[in-house]
Formats: C-alpha cells, structure tokens, sequence
C-alpha cells in the first residue's frame, strides 16, 4: 500500500495542534496564498501531509529565520520553481541517453 503524501485528511484543529499554532494563523496563512487546504463538501478545510510539510516550512523560516511573510513566500515559490526545472533537467537527461541509445 502506497502513501499518497497529497490526499487530504486532516481537520485544520488537528493541524493547529500538530504545529503549535492557532487555528487562525493557518487561516491568514492560507488568505496570504502560502497554502491551498482542499475542502469537504461542507466547507471543512482538509489538510494533507504535504500541506503539514509546507507549513512546517513556513514557520521555520518565520520563527527560526526570522523571515516576514513575503521572504516565505517568495523562498516558497523559488524552491518550487528549483524543483521544477530539476525535474525538467531529470527529463532532458533521460531523453539524450535514450537519443544515443537510439544512435541519433
């Protein structure tokens, strides 16, 4: 059985606890766009192990690192932007070794 780190399972009180942080901080941080819980059909914000990793993330980088909220956000969206083009280089590779197996 696989773990899907992406499937939404965790109430946004339970999150709170896990993190050590007021409801209401996950809340702002979600109206500031540095995280996208999914919802239930009745509204109820559901968090994955993703969405925990990525705000663990933001508040190291708050309470540790001392960044304000748009260093976090713009640190966020560079990392993203790192992971992507890593995975497009991964893609790249693979395509000239399967060219020089091909003997193109």
């Amino acid at each position: 059985m696989n773990f899907d780190d992406s499937e939404p399972c965790y109430v946004i009180s339970v999150v709170s606890r896990m993190l050590s942080v007021h409801a209401q901080t996950l809340r702002y941080y979600e109206k500031a766009g540095l995280i996208e819980p999914s919802r239930s059909r009745g509204g109820v914000r559901l968090y994955s192990q993703r969405d925990i990793e990525r705000l663990h993330q933001v508040k190291t980088l708050m309470n540790d690192l001392g960044v304000n909220l748009a260093g976090v956000e713009v640190i966020l969206r560079l990392g993203e932007r790192i992971a992507k083009m890593e995975r497009q280089m991964e893609e790249l590779e693979l395509e000239i070794m399967r060219l020089r197996e091909a003997g193109l």
